[in-house]
């Protein structure tokens, strides 16, 4: 069980990397 909360807090952390890497890119393309 404990794996499972390991595994979805790095996937919550990969998807709040990928948002703010194209809020990144979206900001420098403006």
């Amino acid at each position: 069980m404990l794996f499972f909360y390991d595994l979805l807090f790095s996937l919550i952390g990969v998807l709040l990397l990928v948002i703010c890497v194209l809020l990144g890119v979206a900001f420098l393309t403006l």
